[in-house]
């Protein structure tokens, strides 16, 4: 896996260089020779350090471009009772090797990746309701992924509010794609998106927040 940093080059590997053999006495040649080997190999070095260099002076990583996205919706979302349902994804915030379409998150680059979500769910009836959701990769269920919790009922004219959120690590081949599903107890459950507000002013509310971070390459 080729590691991107902020001059756009990759990251070249590094071999131990071959030296050549020592001549049993000192030769101008030999040692000229070996002195252009070892140029060369602490000069690789160092640009790779120079290419992670921040600008500050110091060598801390920061200049390394790692695979992440951040997405999220500004669109209601709604289904029926006990049916599985998409999470629907339509503004991507920030973006590098990591892409959505509607609901598929899908990742260039084979890894370990921390996918984090959070969901603002909304609920209009007058009794308790359950959501569950879950994860599928590549169209296909994740064992153990499924999160089950509770809304609830609606306090006389003003509807509950709830957000779930929490994260789950994947493991990632190049192109997987990672979908998220839920369902309620009643259709009554939505997920919204909320205008700006006021008393106090305070900015709108996206319905679905997702983060997909890579953390490792595959072991």
């Amino acid at each position: 896996m080729s590691l991107l940093v902020t001059t756009e080059y990759e990251f070249q590997r590094v071999e131990p260089p071959a030296l050549p053999l020592a001549t049993e006495q000192y030769n101008k040649a030999y040692q000229d020779q070996l002195n252009n080997v070892l140029r060369l190999y602490f000069n690789r070095l160092q640009n790779i350090l120079n290419q992670m260099n921040t600008g500050s002076g110091s060598i801390d990583g920061a200049g390394l471009r790692l695979p992440y996205g951040a997405f999220s919706s500004d669109q209601d979302q709604t289904t029926t009772a006990n049916t599985a349902t998409l999470m629907t994804l339509n503004t991507t915030d920030f973006s590098n090797g990591v892409t959505i379409d509607t609901s598929k998150i899908t990742v260039a680059t084979a890894g370990i990746y921390n996918l984090q979500f959070s969901t603002q769910f909304q609920n209009i009836d007058n009794q308790l309701q359950d959501i569950s959701i879950w994860l599928k990769q590549n169209g296909v269920d994740i064992p153990g992924s499924t999160g089950f919790i509770s809304i609830p009922a609606k306090a006389g004219a003003i509807e509950a509010h709830e957000i779930i959120g929490w994260n789950y690590y994947v493991s990632m081949a190049a192109n997987d794609y990672i979908q998220i599903y839920w369902s309620t107890t009643d259709a009554d459950v939505t997920i919204q998106h909320y205008p700006a507000g006021t008393g106090p002013v305070r900015p709108s509310t996206q319905s679905v927040v997702v983060t997909m971070t890579f953390v490792s390459a595959l072991p």
